[in-house]
């Protein structure tokens, strides 16, 4: 079964960047749609970043458009979510998740695969 690991999170002060990584362990995510999700504590779980298996579509919540820049590296087997001029709402749990259909979309109930989360903290 497909295991994925979220790294890279932290506590960043406001305006600042961090970048966190989406790693597989056992099998190639070189055919997977791999989407970034973020729960924050007392809200729904909200998609925010997806990328088609090729890296040829990329998708953003409005939220962060223009902030966060999706990315992947197959050779690496590893998917990565640049945030820049964060701001204290993008506080939350950021899940990476991965399905294997041709759809790259920010619905969470499609996708398949699911890591444990890394905390992401943006406070002064």
């Amino acid at each position: 079964q497909l295991q994925l690991v979220e790294s890279g999170g932290g506590l960043v002060q406001p305006g600042g960047s961090l970048r966190l990584s989406c790693a597989a362990s056992k099998f190639s995510l070189d055919y997977y749609v791999i989407g970034w999700f973020r729960q924050a504590p007392g809200k729904e779980r909200e998609g925010v970043s997806c990328i088609s298996s090729s890296g040829g579509f990329r998708q953003y919540a409005d939220s962060v458009k223009g902030r966060f820049t999706i990315s992947r590296d197959n050779a690496k087997n590893t998917v990565y979510l640049q945030m820049n001029s964060l701001k204290p709402e993008d506080t939350a749990v950021y899940y990476c998740a991965a399905h294997r259909g041709a759809l790259a979309t920010l619905i969470g109930p499609l996708y398949e695969y699911w890591g444990q989360g890394t905390q992401v903290t943006v406070s002064s």
